[in-house]
């Protein structure tokens, strides 16, 4: 069975567990409709329309749900850890539904009927997940994988080292290729002369990854083609590297990869979305959290004395590589870069005042970009801009490093809800591989998953300095 659908972002077992709960979260209110009312009907005449109220409730939850982290396919979390996450996702979920349904006049749904729906839900989500990670098979959601190459490219599937970042393949056979420059010893291994084709076919494999270090005259294209017709998938090493980790290996791409690979392309219609929702987005933002943007106005004061400045403004290379000045409430000391040279924020870096230290914490410290969304500078979903000193020496030392600017920047992106805060060389490579993934298969969907992941960075306190 294939193990990812919906923009290589949500996974079938993720599906069929989403699916689970969003059944468990809607007949959650005809259940307490029974209970209340004594029935359906009853409660009907008296409230109105069920499945509309069930519907906005299941929603709100759900999107709570995936907030927290418990749909996040490559994160391996055990049971204890997703009993608190299912515990703070419903906290939230309760507010935000308490609000919704005081905005739609229904705030008598949520005293009569939202309590007992709750309690009905979140014993029913703890059973589900509690089944889900004990007792679900994950080789029955995992692509039979057959590796063809067992030389310098195919150990980058060796390097996959971790459980979570195997669970969408298995890898069943490896069978050398000729012009390999080693051998990897992998258990299930074939000879080098055996045919891939009945390889797959005897092993009943989903696909075939081709991993051959060197291609000229050795590919064998009838095999393949025969095996891909047959219904077996065959996938190039980057894609399905692509696929597994969610990023781009900039160390296995070539610059004809990145010319004929699918993606890599922004229309018209997409970009015009994409700011329309950026302005909804940003001044909805701007407007809500005006009395925390004056609460942090009033800490920095009282920390740093009333003539102490308030904002940061930092050149930042924008769009297409032209620089912008990005706004941030200042956490660090007004002397923090007095010598006038870009440096990296540390690791308990002593330059961060204690106001500076929760605003950085908690993210709050980049509220005030929402005015650089508004004023098109930059996106609420995008690569993270970087300065203008460091982008000169990576763009040197790293390649394809200038295609992130293909983009506009965000303040949230792909690379910050994967990766720890970038303070080196090797972080940006890292995070680079991230961002090329971004701008490669950007979509709304994605796009809606980053935003809501994002509040699980921010809850959970990852990758702030």
């Amino acid at each position: 069975m294939p193990a990812w659908s919906i923009n290589r972002t949500i996974r079938t077992p993720l599906l069929l567990l989403g699916a689970g709960e969003l059944l468990v979260l809607v007949s959650s209110v005809y259940v307490a409709a029974i209970i209340t009312c004594g029935s359906i009907e009853a409660c009907e005449a008296k409230f109105g329309s069920l499945a509309i109220r069930a519907s906005i409730f299941a929603g709100v939850m759900l999107i709570s749900l995936v907030s927290t982290g418990l749909y996040h396919f490559h994160q391996r979390i055990y049971y204890h850890e997703a009993f608190v996450r299912v515990l703070v996702g419903f906290a939230l979920g309760s507010v935000a539904l308490t609000l919704v349904f005081i905005v739609l006049r229904s705030a008598e749904v949520m005293q009569y009927l939202g309590v007992i729906a709750l309690i009905y839900s979140l014993l029913l989500v703890l059973a589900l997940r509690y089944f889900f990670l004990r007792h679900a098979d994950e080789n029955a959601f995992r692509y039979r994988t057959i590796v063809y190459g067992a030389g310098s490219r195919s150990a980058a599937i060796a390097d996959l080292r971790r459980k979570a970042d195997r669970r969408g393949f298995k890898v069943i056979a490896t069978i050398p290729a000729p012009g390999d420059s080693q051998m990897l010893e992998t258990s299930g291994r074939f000879a080098a002369e055996a045919s891939v084709g009945q390889v797959a076919s005897d092993l009943k494999a989903d696909e075939i990854v081709v991993a051959m270090d060197d291609r000229r005259g050795n590919l064998p294209v009838g095999e393949l083609l025969k095996s891909k017709l047959s219904g077996v998938q065959v996938i190039d090493i980057i894609e399905f590297l692509e696929r597994e980790t969610g990023k781009i290996r900039i160390d296995l791409v070539s610059p004809g990869w990145l010319i004929f690979a699918s993606g890599f392309r922004i229309s018209r219609p997409r970009r015009l979305f994409k700011r329309l929702v950026d302005l909804l987005v940003g001044v909805s933002i701007g407007a809500l959290s005006l009395p925390v943007m004056a609460l942090i106005v009033l800490a920095i004061k009282i920390e740093d004395g009333i003539r102490a400045p308030i904002l940061y403004r930092q050149v930042r290379v924008g769009y297409r590589g032209v620089d912008f000045n990005v706004l941030k409430f200042r956490s660090m000391r007004e002397d923090a870069e007095a010598d006038g040279r870009a440096v990296w924020a540390e690791e308990n870096d002593p330059r961060i005042t204690r106001v500076g230290q929760i605003l950085r914490k908690l993210r709050l410290d980049e509220l005030p970009q929402v005015f650089n969304v508004i004023r098109g500078e930059m996106s609420i979903v995008g690569p993270r801009p970087e300065r203008p000193e460091f982008v000169g020496e990576l763009s040197e030392s790293i390649p394809y490093y200038a295609e992130r600017h293909a983009v506009l920047p965000g303040v949230t992106g792909w690379a910050q809800i994967h990766y720890k805060y970038g303070a080196t060389e090797q972080d940006a490579a890292e995070k680079l591989q991230y961002d090329l993934y971004y701008v490669k298969n950007h979509s709304v969907f994605l796009d809606l998953m980053i935003i809501l992941q994002t509040v699980e960075v921010i809850l959970w306190g990852k990758g702030s300095r």
